[in-house]
C-alpha cells in the first residue's frame, strides 16, 4: 500500500489529469484522496511544492512503467519501433490521465518558476536513456537523436489526447522518424 504521501500526489495526479490545472488546490487533493482537511498542506505546504511534488512522482511512477518495457532493450530498430508504439498506445490509452497530468505541468512549468528546471532534469533523464536505445539500433548521433525522437513522440500523444482518433495507430510514423534517424 502506498504511503500517505503517495497517495497525496497520486490523487493530485488524478485530479490534475481528469479537471485540469485550475482544478489542483490542497482542498481538491484533499477531498480527492479522502483525508481531512489540511493535509495536503502538511505534506506540501505550497503550490509549487506540490506541483514539484507531482513531478518527482510522474518520475517515479513512470520509472515503475519502464521496468515493465525493460525487457524490450531494443537490439534492432523493429523492436525499438515495436517499444515506442507500445509506450505510445500506453500512453495515450490505459496511462491516459497521468500522461493529461503531466501535459498540464508542461504548460504550468511555463508560469511557475522553478518548476521549468524539475521538468527539464526529468526530461533530460529520458533522453539519455532514449540516447543509450539509438545507440543499440545504430544512430550516428544517439544524443541528437534523442531529442528528435522524444520532440516527436511528445507531439503525437499530445494530438491523441486532444483530437484523439480512434483508429489511431503510431507505427508508420516511428517507423519513417526511427528510419530517417538509422
Amino acid at each position: 500500500m502506498a504511503d500517505k504521501r503517495e497517495q497525496v500526489l497520486d490523487a493530485a495526479i488524478a485530479l490534475l489529469g481528469t479537471r485540469g490545472v485550475r482544478a489542483l488546490t490542497h482542498r481538491g487533493v484533499d477531498e480527492l484522496v479522502g483525508m481531512p482537511q489540511g493535509s495536503t498542506s502538511n505534506y506540501f505546504r505550497s503550490r509549487g511544492a506540490l506541483l514539484e511534488g507531482i513531478v518527482t512522482r510522474l518520475v517515479e511512477r513512470d520509472r515503475e512503467d519502464w521496468q515493465k518495457f525493460a525487457h524490450l532493450r531494443p537490439a534492432g530498430t523493429d523492436a525499438l519501433v515495436e517499444a515506442l508504439v507500445a509506450f505510445v498506445t500506453f500512453s495515450t490509452g490505459p496511462d491516459r490521465v497521468r500522461t493529461s497530468a503531466r501535459y498540464a505541468l508542461f504548460v504550468e512549468a511555463s508560469v511557475t518558476p522553478g518548476l521549468d528546471a524539475k521538468i527539464g532534469s526529468a526530461r533530460r533523464a529520458l533522453v539519455e536513456w532514449g540516447a543509450d536505445m539509438l545507440a543499440l539500433v545504430g544512430s550516428r548521433n544517439p544524443a541528437s537523436d534523442a531529442v528528435v525522437i522524444t520532440d516527436y513522440l511528445d507531439g503525437v500523444i499530445l494530438h491523441q489526447l486532444t483530437v484523439p482518433d480512434p483508429d489511431f495507430d503510431p507505427t508508420a510514423g516511428i517507423t519513417a522518424v526511427l528510419g530517417a534517424l538509422t
